[in-house]
């Protein structure tokens, strides 16, 4: 094999996801943002999609080989097409549950008293479902379902979602998944890597596995093999791994750009070329998205509430400038909401010796009842302005949200990084 011939310790381009491998791209990173603020959330769905081969299983374990076991159970289903009571067995099957029946009502009791006692033992639990395009919709109609189970206002169950780009679009389209949608807090496409980024990618397998430089490889290879794959990591690991093959069998030490042909000539006669190669994507129309529905989408979209911004349409120095004024508008409403805070006591500390001493007139008089009813009228009013204010903050805080988050995107865009160069 071709890693003897290299003095390689172990297969370097392995199809199986091994998070040993793991390489953060552009695209892997923003991922493994989302799902680390989804995650920490402790609740809901968290959704990624992307391409086959594009990396969503090793990405997940990755991420999953940095959790505590003893903080968090994890329980991986990988589905076929299965209906609404088969996914409840098999996620009962998952976390290792022993259903005593054979009925759904058996398995979903099991698996409350399951997700009871893992959070009574301080562990929260996450169920991960992959090729979830395969799942029907009353299969996720279920999985909402058991998002529901909770201990007191406690959550018992997270699950995280992979699946091809098809599932995106029923998850979006499908107007029996409202209620899902509602739940999802955090969503992303992994798209393919960038045309700069294979080389690195390359390279870190091949160190992984003790890469001394033998091969070399000569510099455009990385961009023919960026156009043949479209930059997706499982197509690149096929193609580097036959190329190494060749290089092992012709006794080469330098990779270059008649070898790759020769590779890439190979799996046309083979067949597997359309494996390999990107293919065409027909083009759809946009799907419209109620702003209420999804919290947070791919590569880094603004919350839905707001429309997204390129990142070329603002610099440094206006996103330092929207984020001071920002602030300098929330200190001012806070400061507003304290003084009204500080009047409101005053005056209700005041309208309660008011209440008394209108009390006892009103009692002599028999005019009670409409002192009462003035007093109850003036309280209300200050109830309404104190509402207003806390609305005024509120909003204000949504809006330094928006901004940051704009300002996070422009800046791993490599955007920030230029300018400030």
């Amino acid at each position: 094999m071709f890693d003897d011939f290299y003095g390689l310790d172990a297969r370097p381009f392995q199809l199986t996801p091994d998070p040993a491998f793991y390489f953060e791209s552009l695209t892997h990173r923003k991922a493994l943002s989302y799902l680390g603020y989804g995650l920490a959330q402790g609740e809901g769905f968290v959704v990624i999609t992307g391409e086959v081969g594009a990396g969503k299983s090793t990405l997940v374990a990755y991420l999953m080989a940095t959790i505590d076991p003893a903080r968090m159970t994890a329980a991986n289903v990988v589905t076929s097409a299965l209906d609404g009571e088969e996914i409840v067995h098999v996620v009962a099957q998952s976390f290792g549950i022993h259903v005593a029946g054979h009925d759904k009502a058996s398995a979903l009791g099991a698996i409350e008293a399951f997700l009871h006692e893992e959070a009574r033992a301080g562990r929260r639990s996450l169920l991960i479902v992959d090729e979830a395009q395969n799942l029907s919709i009353s299969a996720l109609e279920e999985l909402r379902m058991l998002s529901n189970f909770q201990l007191g206002s406690q959550p018992l169950l997270q699950t995280l979602l992979l699946g091809q780009p098809e599932f995106r679009g029923t998850l979006l389209e499908s107007d029996q998944l409202e209620q899902l949608r509602q739940r999802v807090i955090a969503t992303h496409h992994l798209g393919a890597m960038q045309a700069k980024e294979i080389q690195p990618y390359i390279e870190h397998r091949l160190t992984c596995v003790g890469w001394q430089g033998n091969p070399s490889f000569e510099p455009s290879v990385f961009a023919d093999i960026h156009e043949a794959t479209g930059g997706i990591p499982r197509r690149i690991n096929q193609i580097v791994n036959r190329l190494l093959l060749l290089g092992a069998v012709d006794q080469r030490s330098h990779i270059d750009s008649e070898m790759l042909a020769q590779v890439m000539d190979e799996l046309s006669d083979d067949g597997a070329l359309a494996l390999v190669s990107p293919q065409p994507v027909a083009e759809t129309a946009p799907v419209s998205v109620p702003a209420a529905t999804v919290q947070y989408s791919a590569s880094f979209e603004q919350p839905a509430a707001f429309a997204p911004v390129p990142s070329d349409a603002i610099n440094a120095a206006a996103a330092i400038e929207l984020i001071e004024a920002a602030l300098a508008d929330r200190d001012t409403q806070i400061g507003e909401l304290q003084s009204a805070m500080v009047e409101l006591a005053a005056a209700a500390e005041a309208r309660e010796e008011a209440f008394a001493a209108a009390s006892a007139v009103a009692a002599a008089d028999h005019g009670e009842s409409e002192a009462i009813a003035a007093l109850q009228a003036d309280l209300a009013q200050a109830a309404a302005q104190t509402a207003k204010l806390e609305a005024r903050l509120d909003e204000q805080s949504r809006t330094l949200r928006h901004t940051l988050t704009m300002l996070i995107e422009w800046i791993e865009s490599g955007d920030g990084q230029r300018s400030a160069a």
